[in-house]
């Protein structure tokens, strides 16, 4: 998550009422906006016409990321424990879900099912846990040790995670800092040739997940140049590791002779990167325009919101409008939704807290359409509603946000809120 800037935002009357799905995003609404309406009958949200949603569990605790097994139970990462358990098993009962055990002393994000194993992250460690052949842990008081000694500076913390088919683990080690300045967050502060955060922060780390008590030291930088991530995912189609950047904040509050304050609420974008080893997003020396469709040079580094950037490195897959704080990723390899979503990625987006004085923005589940292995067309709103009102949502004080995103054995959709613990569940009927 982004790091909050203290103090209260007050939004304006015409922030507040100018919120028409997305208007101040500069994006195609008609295109990008499905015509269905909220309906209480599907847990309040607005999705397309064919599909229905319900809340199977609620007010669990800070749900961050998911997993459901083949035998469609769900395990639930939560931020913080909940009666010192950090982690929960969801047993299903139709439409309803209820708490089976918990477990794991421990807060946190990431949660994977794998090759007999439940493994769960908190902000400095990632640990196992040993399952049956039910996919149930056989031991919630024995729990192996995967890697420790992550970092963990306290801003861009969250250490999400994602397995490949060749006993690797990836892990997210966000970046301390909004763009490596000399003095973070500071008006007019250059920011530092050479970065020393890369070296330990900013990227993805690779480790083996077959391997107990790894140590930081121990994994391979796998890619470099990401500020923070929190959805990543591994596309089978392809055989590639895909992440959701959270993008850099303040344009116009720490350079406003180059950016305007409806600029420092639309950029930069919120990137999709498809990674191989040893590549570099480019954070913080550029942005990516996603309106301009361009690297920029960032303003720390000499960058004026003309000059471009990044000339060394990779060009994202896809990018989205800024600040919606895309936490969750999903390649669906269903059968349940029509053909057109099979190995599509859903992406879910926490929500803006920075656009003030435009409305804040997201709070809502993205499809993004994919063809042989890479994005593929416009994104479309596939799920919105979670934040309430348009007033709650323009406002930033979302009910819900979407954070975590899994896949059933039936090939429904999962996504969890971590502000009020609900989870949802997303059909189809033909």
């Amino acid at each position: 998550m982004k790091k909050r800037i203290p103090g209260t935002i007050l939004l304006s009357l015409l922030a507040v009422f100018g919120l028409t799905a997305l208007v101040a995003l500069k994006t195609d609404v008609k295109k990008h906006n499905n015509p269905s309406r909220p309906d209480a009958g599907n847990a309040g949200l607005t999705i397309p016409a064919g599909f229905s949603a319900a809340i199977i569990a609620d007010n669990i605790g800070s749900a961050r990321h998911i997993t459901v097994t083949p035998q469609n139970e769900i395990y639930v990462k939560l931020r913080g424990p909940e009666h010192g358990k950090g982690i929960l098993l969801l047993h299903q009962n139709g439409d309803k879900a209820e708490v089976k055990m918990g477990f794991g002393d421990f807060g946190g994000t990431g949660i994977a099912v794998k090759n007999g194993y439940l493994y769960a992250s908190s902000d400095e460690n990632v640990y196992r846990y040993k399952l049956n052949a039910q996919n149930e842990v056989i031991d919630p008081n024995k729990r192996e040790t995967v890697v420790e000694g992550l970092l963990n500076r306290h801003e861009h913390e969250a250490k999400a995670i994602t397995l490949d088919n060749a006993g690797h683990l990836y892990v997210n080690i966000g970046a301390y800092s909004n763009a490596c300045q000399v003095k973070d967050r500071t008006k007019g502060s250059p920011g530092q040739k050479g970065c020393p955060i890369l070296d330990s922060a900013g990227g993805i780390w690779q480790f083996s997940a077959n391997k107990l008590n790894q140590h930081y030291g121990d994994g391979v930088r796998y890619a470099t140049g990401l500020r923070n991530v929190v959805g990543l995912d591994w596309n089978k189609q392809d055989n590639e590791l895909f992440v959701m950047q959270h993008g850099r904040d303040q344009l116009n509050d720490l350079f406003p002779q180059y950016f305007t304050a409806k600029q420092n609420a639309e950029l930069p974008a919120e990137c999709m990167y498809a990674l191989k080893k040893g590549d570099n997003a480019g954070w913080p020396y550029m942005y990516y325009d996603w309106q301009k469709h361009k690297k920029m040079l960032m303003p720390e580094y000499g960058g004026d919101g003309q000059k471009e950037g990044g000339q060394n490195a990779i060009n994202p897959a896809a990018a989205y409008p800024g600040h919606l704080a895309p936490n969750g990723l999903l390649f669906y390899t269903g059968n349940q939704f029509p053909a057109r979503y099979k190995n599509g990625a859903f992406i879910a987006f926490h929500g803006s807290w920075n656009r003030a004085p435009e409305p804040q923005a997201g709070y809502f589940v993205v499809f993004q359409p994919f063809v042989n292995g890479r994005p593929s067309g416009k994104w479309e709103v596939f799920a919105d509603g979670f934040a309430g009102t348009a007033e709650q949502k323009a406002k930033g004080s979302a009910i819900h946000r979407p954070c975590g995103l899994a896949q059933g054995p039936d090939g429904s959709l999962y996504v969890s809120d971590d502000n009020k613990g609900t989870i949802y569940k997303i059909t189809y009927k033909k």
